[in-house]
């Protein structure tokens, strides 16, 4: 049975969409199988790993809506043991059609429950916001995993953020745990990205990854080549910093 992982923050620009990517396409490489569902109507996960947005109805705006059973949406990537249901940029109209339904917050776990077992991780990449898109992907995850840029604001917001995860253990999903905080573009030239982590580390404590991503062209040019870092320059500090944080990943999911 597949754990399922939403990736989370409404602080668009965090390094969300790049770990989804780069975190799925390492745990692939390790022998584990991998689905990401790219919930946000933007589609970065989508065309930064080569696939066109606007595949007809076969998206995860279909599969939310209950349009189409999950599986149909499922693209085989190629990429080890790395799986997609792209997204459409009809997924901006879901939040309107939540609205009016019975039971909005559990359309998104009634459509993986057909699938979980398929997969070893599922990642959820979540809008940049906290509506009702959001909502469906923490109620059906089993953990959130946090992304903050290592900048002076990283923790602006994040309050509201753990209200929702707190509030959505309360009435949607009590069993929802924090995976952990994961700081992303990390300039190590500077002593401001050092300060940043020893302040996420005094909230979070051993909740933070130890493994960090830094900065890296390489990982920034890689989405527009449609490929994850590791399959456009295995050598490169980014890809070397995703497989590291792949097999701390791993460590933490046996315990």
């Amino acid at each position: 049975m597949g754990k399922i992982v939403s990736i989370t923050n409404q602080k668009g620009g965090v390094g969300k969409t790049t770990t989804a990517i780069n975190l799925g396409a390492s745990l692939g490489f390790f022998d584990f199988s991998v689905l990401l569902i790219d919930l946000d109507s933007q589609g970065n996960a989508t065309s930064g790993l080569g696939v066109q947005k606007n595949l007809d109805k076969k998206n995860s705006y279909s599969v939310l809506l209950g349009k189409i059973e999950p599986k149909e949406a499922i693209v085989k990537l190629p990429f080890k043991n790395f799986y997609l249901i792209p997204s459409h940029r009809d997924m901006v109209g879901a939040e309107i059609e939540l609205v009016e339904e019975e039971r909005n917050a559990y359309f998104l776990q009634s459509a993986i429950s057909k699938i979980h077992s398929n997969f070893d991780f599922i990642f959820l990449d979540c809008p940049p916001s906290l509506g009702f898109v959001t909502l469906n992907a923490l109620t059906s995850a089993d953990s959130v995993l946090i992304t903050l840029q290592s900048e002076y604001f990283a923790l602006e917001g994040l309050g509201e953020l753990l209200g929702t995860i707190e509030r959505v253990k309360q009435n949607f999903n009590p069993f929802l745990d924090l995976e952990g905080v994961l700081i992303t573009m990390v300039d190590e030239r500077t002593n401001l990205a050092s300060q940043v982590i020893e302040e996420v580390k005094k909230h979070f404590k051993d909740f933070v990854f130890k493994n960090y991503i830094p900065r890296s062209v390489r990982l920034a040019e890689a989405p527009s080549f449609g490929k994850p870092v590791l399959y456009y320059d295995s050598k490169s500090r980014g890809s070397t910093a995703y497989l590291n944080l792949a097999k701390e990943y791993i460590e933490r999911s046996k315990k």
